[in-house]
């Protein structure tokens, strides 16, 4: 493999081919689940640098791991043990190539920062909604391989939703420029829908044109406490008459999440986290004005109130307020991390079954498991939540990870299936769910995944072991 190594110097710069000194930032998970050992670590700067790196090495036999900002969160973008792999980091190619006024479009390369993006668009006059906890690290190329969620999903859609083109180095070294900002293109197979959602399997997205949206006049945020899942969804309802396509935010809150974080981090004030089972985070992004948009969360929380979906609520009285209550719920994940591993879902289902899903899922757990604690929050909004699972108080956490996790997903995964979701909403299934999905995938659909794997990449040299078995 030194020849290789040295070839990719050679095509990249001697700097940006990385063997030896501390690699954990590419060789291990968000999650710290895996620690692998790369051959390398490439950060080509250029997609004629990526190319040219991907033709090296399918030339040599060698796999490759594309990754971005390795926020993910089912070990897809992390090498294995073998040291055999080559990681394609895209951390170098971040700039924002054009921005089409005109065409509310904006292009940018793979590892330009959502954050970064957010803001370039904010300062030029537009919205681009896509918001996630990780967004100060996570970056395009990788939100749009995994098709990435978040909370604004309700009103703009997954990152697929906001992706009119892409830019793909195919796992022979070739380049498709598809990076048209055409809302219609009805010219056969879309093969950018093919790519996004395909964590890096079947070919490293460089760049990508995405859409932009005018910014709100105002955006206003409310915290409601209401009594159960079902006044949850009710209140959801409520919301969608009353706002339309205002409302951009749902969120969904059980009362232990909340108390991990009043735990943890008691410095934040977490309304209503002892009066009621559950919370909820709604926000409303208005065009008209501010006034506008404040009457009509104010109409909206006294319908609720006399309907009974909601015990209490307050509305952010300014911009810092709002963002202290959204701190709040984006706490919540590293608050699980303070109390200890556990064991994480990310699943999604039809909203109207949720409550029931809860209420049985939750049960089953209890009765198998005594004091087992559940961490459930999410995009109520989407039906997606993640409903993760926290070992008994006082319980050692790695060893309930390791001896229940097994039975525990498989618990979890069938009343998914029960109940007629599916066992990765946002996430993806990267190499942790790579194993079950068989169980919860069509047979049918299996095929045909294996046969597009096959197609653009038989000899499976990118990101093995991610998605789908060949």
């Amino acid at each position: 493999m030194t020849a290789l190594i040295e070839e990719l110097k050679t095509l990249v710069g001697a700097a940006h081919v990385l063997v030896d000194g501390d690699l954990s930032a590419y060789e291990v998970d968000w999650r710290k689940r895996a620690h692998g050992k790369a051959l390398a670590v490439v950060r080509p700067g250029s997609t004629g640098e990526a190319a040219a790196v991907v033709r090296a090495c399918a030339q040599a036999g060698v796999a490759m791991v594309p990754q971005g900002g390795n926020t993910g969160l089912v070990v897809g973008a992390t090498p294995d043990e073998s040291g055999t792999q080559v990681v394609l980091s895209l951390q170098r190619m971040t700039a924002v190539r054009e921005l089409d006024a005109a065409n509310m479009t904006v292009t940018v390369e793979a590892g330009c920062v959502l954050q970064s993006l957010q803001e370039h668009a904010r300062n030029a006059g537009f919205l681009f909604p896509l918001s996630l906890a990780a967004e100060g690290s996570c970056t395009i190329g990788g939100n749009l391989a995994t098709n990435a969620g978040g909370t604004q999903v309700l009103r703009y859609g997954n990152a697929r939703d906001l992706c009119l083109g892409l830019e793909v180095v195919t796992p022979a070294g070739e380049v498709w420029d598809g990076l048209s900002g055409l809302r219609k293109d009805n010219t056969g197979y879309d093969l950018r829908d093919l790519f996004i959602g395909s964590e890096g399997t079947l070919g490293l997205i460089t760049a990508a044109t995405l859409k932009l949206y005018p910014l709100p006049a105002a955006t206003l945020t409310a915290w409601a406490a209401v009594p159960s899942m079902q006044a949850a969804v009710q209140l959801l309802g409520l919301a969608r008459r009353h706002l339309g396509a205002g409302l951009t935010g749902f969120e969904v809150m059980g009362q232990f999440a909340l108390g991990l974080v009043a735990r943890h981090f008691p410095q934040m004030r977490v309304p209503f986290v002892q009066d009621s089972p559950w919370c909820v985070l709604l926000e409303n992004a208005d065009h008209e004005s501010e006034a506008h948009a404040r009457g009509q969360f104010e109409t909206l929380l006294e319908r609720a109130l006399e309907e009974g979906c909601v015990t209490d609520a307050v509305v952010a009285e300014n911009i810092a307020q709002a963002r202290q209550l959204w701190h709040v719920r984006e706490s919540i994940p590293l608050a699980q991390a303070e109390e200890g591993l556990n064991i994480k879902h990310d699943i999604s289902l039809p909203i109207s079954r949720i409550p029931a899903y809860c209420e049985e899922t939750d049960a089953l757990l209890l009765r198998e498991i005594a004091g087992v604690r559940l961490v459930n929050f999410g995009h109520l909004g989407d039906g997606n939540l993640h409903y993760n699972v926290q070992a008994p108080e006082g319980g050692d956490a790695a060893t309930f990870l390791r001896e229940r996790e097994e039975a525990v997903n498989a618990l979890v995964y069938d009343q998914v299936r029960r109940h007629g979701g599916s066992i990765s909403a946002e996430h993806g299934v990267g190499s942790l769910k790579v194993d079950s999905l068989p169980d919860y995938k069509s047979p049918v659909a299996l095929g045909m995944m294996r046969a597009i794997k096959g197609g653009l990449d038989p000899r499976n040299l990118m990101n093995p072991g991610r998605v789908v078995r060949p």
